[in-house]
């Protein structure tokens, strides 16, 4: 099973940036669809991004298109988040995910998770 590390997450003004990354260890890792979650306080634990195992499909929460952007690379192991515009409402501990198959956007789907990232955008 692959085991994965989140790094980036931080402090950012809203309508900043930041840049997410996942790097994974002990699993073949273009053999998993990868996907990213966030959970706020007090609020359930939601997808934000996926992308297929070959980085050809990728999916978005309607409050993140336009604004993230997901990608791979599988020769290095890593996915990474490139969140943009980020707003107040994007605060949240982000978890990177990885589900053996070929892509999904479905929680229940993803058998590895990282330990997560707090990303905190303050107004």
């Amino acid at each position: 099973q692959v085991q994965l590390v989140e790094s980036g997450g931080g402090l950012v003004q809203a309508g900043g940036s930041l840049r997410l990354s996942c790097a994974a260890s002990g699993g073949t890792f273009s053999g998993y669809a990868m996907g990213w979650f966030r959970q706020a306080p007090g609020k359930e634990r939601e997808f934000v991004a996926a992308i297929s195992m070959s980085g050809g499909s990728t999916g978005y929460a309607d409050s993140v298109t336009g604004r993230f952007t997901i990608s791979r690379d599988n020769a290095e192991t890593t996915q990474y988040l490139q969140m943009n515009s980020l707003k107040p409402e994007d605060t949240a501990v982000y978890f990177c995910a990885a589900a053996p198959m070929y892509f999904s956007r479905r929680s229940a789907d993803f058998r590895s998770w990282g330990q997560g990232t707090q990303v905190t955008v303050s107004s």
